[in-house]
Order: structure tokens, then C-alpha cells, then sequence
């Protein structure tokens, strides 16, 4: 990454990871890498407010040297996860005197990731630190996405120091959104928010309604992944609020999979009901496409189809996956039905309505299922299941 200056007197002193293909262990993929923003404020005293992961602690400690050869006086912590803290033990060896600032739940996971025997100074909502010219508040975001989360907002910037609200696994090679293609960024911040922060909706409407409360001007989002927010914040904002409040548009997804091609003829038939009906649609062959991927398109999608063959009385295992994945995130408003084939016996469509109900999603179409394989006239039968679908979808 090298140095960016951001903002007078405030750095970007970060990494960027080309290279990474998948997050949270394997459970989240990132097809464009991702960063990890670390900023450096310059003042009578000096903060910085959030590391890196640790593989990237000597770049990180390079970029603070080559802004501010002192020591710092502040670290602010606003999130333990190690891609955000994994570089705190390197940064407070060589600043054994910087106070570490953080919430209590912060406090408690750094001593048990670290062990750092270092000073801390513990804040809340409402806390404050002056550096000189600037001013450092914090906001606590419980939830956003771990319990020990907060913001940093400095007033006389109108810059908010976000974390990872309003980020995405996104590399660069210039740090701006209005730099970059704001498709692919806001494709990559509705993937980051359907992933991570969908359970936590009713959370982030809350704290969006409080920060707006709170009357403070915001001309800048700076996150810890992905690019800054420098001429398009509205827009994000606009977005997170619109997600937090489940809004959809009148779009299908049809996700499946299949082990002879019956299920999959099933799948096509589907589709093509929807979309003869006048609803986009899309297909996702679930043992093909990425499970992210779909969760992602389902952010902004009213209802989701369903399909599998039966195979030891369940579903293939990559359906029960995206099904796996969407009872943990529970995403709100969202329709569904389940569809598949069999041959002695059933028993994965069955298993999908449970997922579907378990994920929290509406069970508005009576199931389809059938024996062996799809002839001209149940090929038609899915064709009017999916229109009849996608009737109910407009209905909403």
C-alpha cells in the first residue's frame, strides 16, 4: 500500500492483501482480496487507530516511521478480530508507552488473544480524547459485528473511522471510491453485508437511527477494509439503511442441485415460469457457485427457490450448504419454496422446507416434487409453479 494521505495530518498507513481468496477461515471468499486500513492521526499527540493482521506488521511499522518517526501516544482498538489487532503485540513493543484505547469488552479479548502487559484506558459512548487539533469521540456498536466493537469520529475532519461497518473485501491500488468503479464497490459492501451483518439488521437500524441522533456531520467513512468513502458516503448510508430494513426488490433466485439432470430440468422449468411471469430470476447450480455469492444476491432478492434430488433420504450436500448458511444469517422478508426429484423414495424436499423455515423464510408454495425424471408434461407443471411463485412476489 505504502503512505496515503488521507486528510491533513491523518495517513493511511494500512496494507493491501492481492492475494487472499478466502476470510474467516474458508467461510467467506474474496474473489478481489481485501485490505487492512490502518490510520495515523499526527498531532501534539499521535494515534492509531486500528492495526493490521499480523503477516503485515512490518509494512504497517514502516508506514508509521515514515509519517512519524516519534512515538505514538494513543492506539485505539475499535475491534479485536487479529485482521484488525493482529499487529498490536509489534506495534506496542516498539511503543511500550502508548496508551491502548477500547472498549471493556475489547479489553477482555485482547488480554486473551495477547497478553500484552500494556496501559489501557476503556471508553464508551459519549468518551472522548484530545490529541490537539483534533478530537477523538467514540461511539460503541455492539453486535457490529462482535460485542466489543465501536467507532472513532473526529469532529473538526467530519470523519468517521469506521471498522468494518460499511467496508468490503476489496484490494486497491488508489484508496478512494471515486477512484474506483463504485459498481464493483457497492457489490462487494452488499456481499460484506449480507454475509456478516444481516443477523445483526435490527442492530444496525438502531445505530444508524442513534448516529443520526447525534447531529454529528459526516463528510468522509473511512472502514478498515475496502476503499474510503470520499464522494459517494450518502450512498452507502443509504444502503445500509435500506439492507437493515430487509427492503427487496421483485427478484427470484433458483438454487439447486442435481445427480442424474432431473432436478435440474426441474430447476430450468422453474425459471422460466418466473421470469415468463415478469420477475427477474436467476439460477445458481449450488456444487458450482459460490455459496457468498448467493447469500449476496439473495440481499436484495424477495424470494428464493429451492431444489435438490433426494440422496440418503436428504438433500446433495452442497444445497444444505447455502441452506446452512442462510438459517445462521436468518435473512428477514424473504419468500421460498422447495422443489426436487426422487426415485424409491423422498426426503430432501422435506429437509429444504425445514432449512428454508429455520432461516426464517416465509413458506408461501406448496412443494414440488416428483418420481424419476421430468417429462413434457411436469416440465409445464414447473413452469406454472414458478409463474404462480412469482405472482406472490409481486404481491408484496
Amino acid at each position: 500500500m505504502g503512505v496515503v494521505k488521507v486528510l491533513p495530518d491523518i495517513w493511511l498507513v494500512g496494507a493491501v492483501d492481492w492475494d487472499i481468496r478466502s476470510f474467516h477461515g474458508p467461510s467467506y471468499s474474496t474473489h478481489r482480496g481485501t485490505t487492512y486500513n490502518a490510520y495515523l492521526i499526527v498531532d501534539d499527540k499521535t494515534a492509531l487507530v486500528d492495526t493490521v493482521l499480523d503477516s503485515f506488521a512490518p509494512e504497517l511499522l514502516a508506514n508509521i516511521e515514515q509519517v512519524c518517526p516519534g512515538k505514538l501516544d494513543y492506539v485505539i482498538v475499535n475491534h479485536i478480530e487479529p485482521d484488525h489487532s493482529g499487529a498490536l503485540p509489534q506495534v506496542m513493543a516498539r511503543n511500550p508507552d502508548a496508551i491502548v484505547v477500547c472498549t471493556a469488552r475489547a479489553r477482555e479479548g485482547l488480554d486473551s488473544y495477547y497478553g500484552g502487559n500494556w496501559r489501557y484506558h476503556i471508553v464508551k459512548s459519549g468518551d472522548s480524547i484530545e490529541l490537539g487539533r483534533h478530537t477523538l469521540q467514540f461511539i460503541e456498536t455492539p453486535m457490529l459485528h462482535w460485542p466489543d466493537n465501536m467507532v472513532t469520529y473526529v469532529p473538526q475532519k467530519k470523519l468517521l473511522l469506521s471498522n468494518d461497518a460499511f467496508g468490503q473485501h476489496l484490494a486497491w491500488s488508489h484508496p478512494f471510491d471515486d477512484d474506483n468503479d463504485l459498481d464493483i464497490i457497492m457489490t462487494e459492501a452488499a456481499k460484506y453485508y449480507a454475509n456478516i451483518l444481516t443477523p445483526f439488521s435490527r442492530i444496525v437500524a438502531k445505530k444508524l437511527d442513534e448516529i443520526a441522533n447525534l447531529n454529528i456531520e459526516i463528510e468522509m467513512i473511512a472502514p478498515s477494509h475496502g476503499v474510503i468513502w470520499r464522494r459517494h458516503g450518502g450512498k452507502i448510508l443509504s444502503a445500509y439503511s435500506r439492507w437493515a430494513a430487509a427492503e427487496a426488490n421483485p427478484r427470484v433466485l433458483v438454487v439447486y442441485d442435481t445427480m442424474w439432470g432431473s432436478t435440474e430440468k426441474m430447476a430450468r422449468a422453474v425459471l422460466e415460469g418466473v421470469a415468463q411471469a415478469g420477475v427477474p430470476a436467476r439460477l445458481f447450480k449450488a456444487s458450482v457457485s459460490d455459496r457468498n455469492d448467493i447469500v449476496a444476491e439473495l440481499l436484495e432478492a424477495k424470494g428464493i427457490l429451492v431444489g435438490s434430488p433426494t440422496i440418503n433420504n436428504g438433500m446433495l450436500v452442497p444445497v444444505g450448504s447455502v441452506l446452512e448458511e442462510l438459517r445462521a444469517l436468518k435473512p428477514a422478508g424473504k419468500l421460498g419454496g422447495a422443489f426436487g426429484s426422487h426415485g424409491w423414495r423422498g426426503g430432501a424436499v422435506a429437509g429444504i422446507e425445514k432449512y428454508l423455515a429455520e432461516a426464517g423464510i416465509q413458506l408461501v408454495a406448496d412443494s414440488l416434487q416428483i418420481k424419476w425424471a421430468p417429462g413434457p408434461e411436469v416440465l409445464e407443471q414447473c413452469r406454472r409453479w414458478g409463474a404462480e411463485f412469482a405472482a406472490k412476489i409481486k404481491e408484496q
